[in-house]
């Protein structure tokens, strides 16, 4: 059986992840509504726990995940402790008795409730009094229904969450309108600035990425570019000494850590460590999500017999957010990257051989299901590779920033 799930960050006011919210289905072929809802929510609770892990999944923060009528009366969510959910109820959960008592219960051993999609019916009064979080969707309501339900449903308990904010000018007035959590790709669109406005640092970064990846470069160049560095160097030897490679002895010079590395696998390291610096001001959730699209467009190429372009395709991933670490129009600065052209064509949505990868990675992060179907056959890529690649492209990127 293949469980297919993703997730999309909760935000706080300051911007740092709050939670996750799981986004799932049981295999391509199915569907996760109607009837087969409650399965489905049963088989992701399962293989959440037991498969991947909570833990990957959500780096330690809270899941939120949906639960249907049925799962609200049978009280699934107890498979988890308490304080590792939030318990969605979806906005098609008629408030009847039974579903109130299931809730309350819910409540009273703990767990965190939020109404999903909410709209206002005078029916679901019984439900917000017991919720802890109402969703609103951002894309479905209006301004003016925006501030209202926060206005007339603050009761100094219940806070708000803006789903589906997918802009800069969405999240402040999400702000403003006194939302606690926002939800959507609004931290990986950029806040376009001109030249002379790009501080000196981001610059600096930019000439580093250049020289990591010319084609030429070899460990000499490649040892002179991060010793000259203070910081990539601290990091490169944090790095090659972590649990992650189990190494018996420590490495202290950069040009030993080069050699074991091998340049490729130095390249992908540096120019994430390089793109992640240039965004000291940006979400920390940036620097996760370019670097699991990177490990995740790199592990399909590995699996479908393009290994020998798998550094370019992690590249790919990688630089898919440089315009928003940078606050530049993205195809500025591939102009200044010595990537490989089918990257640059693929990022800026021009013909390229390495287009379907590129296009998977955001299908499967937004789990747009039926378009990574599509790609995946195309690609000759198994139906049951997809959920395993994005699992270890999570652990990877849990390991880096660990």
């Amino acid at each position: 059986m293949n469980v297919f799930v993703a997730r999309q960050p909760i935000f706080d006011r300051s911007q740092s992840v709050y939670g996750y919210e799981l986004l799932f289905r049981e295999g391509l072929n199915r569907l996760v509504s109607g009837e087969s809802g409650d399965r489905a929510t049963s088989v992701v609770i399962a293989n959440a726990l037991f498969f991947i892990g909570m833990r990957g999944l959500t780096r330690g923060k809270r899941a939120f995940i949906n639960f249907t009528r049925n799962l609200l009366l049978g009280e699934a969510a107890t498979t988890f402790p308490s304080d590792q959910i939030a318990v969605e109820v979806l906005e098609t959960v008629r408030p009847d008795g039974p579903i109130i008592e299931a809730c309350r219960r819910l409540k009273a051993a703990g767990y965190l409730l939020a109404l999903d999609d909410f709209a206002y019916q005078p029916e679901f009064a019984p439900l917000i009094d017991l919720a802890d979080i109402i969703k609103v969707d951002f894309l479905a309501t209006s301004v003016a229904d925006r501030r209202q339900l926060v206005q007339e449903l603050r009761n100094g308990r219940i806070r708000f969450l803006a789903e589906k904010v997918e802009t800069k000018q969405d999240f402040e007035m999400a702000m403003d309108f006194g939302y606690s959590y926002v939800q959507g790709y609004f931290f990986s669109r950029p806040d376009i600035v001109t030249a002379r406005d790009i501080p000196g640092y981001k610059l600096n970064y930019l000439h580093t990425l250049y020289e990591i990846n010319r084609p030429e470069i070899d460990i000499d160049v490649l040892e002179r570019v991060i010793s000259h560095d203070l910081s990539l160097s601290y990091k490169l030897l944090r790095f090659i000494n972590s649990a992650y490679f189990g190494l018996r002895h420590r490495i202290h010079s950069i040009r030993h850590a080069l050699v074991l590395l091998g340049r490729d696998e130095i390249r992908k390291w540096a120019s994430l460590v390089t793109l992640t610096g240039m965004g000291e001001e940006k979400p920390h959730e940036l620097a996760v999500l370019a670097t699991v699209r990177a490990k995740f467009c790199e592990l399909v190429a590995r699996r479908i017999g393009r290994g020998d372009q798998h550094t370019d395709m992690y590249l790919m991933g990688l630089f898919s957010l440089v315009d928003a670490f940078m606050d530049r129009p993205l195809e500025e600065i591939l102009t200044e990257l010595p990537i490989a052209d089918e990257a640059k064509w693929a990022l800026l949505g021009k013909p390229s051989s390495f287009a379907d990868i590129y296009h998977l990675a955001l299908a499967y992060e937004e789990a747009d299901w039926q378009t990574f179907g599509a790609l995946a056959t195309r690609l000759g890529l198994p139906e049951s590779a997809g959920p395993e690649i994005y699992r270890q492209a999570v652990h990877w990127a849990n390991q880096i920033f660990s």
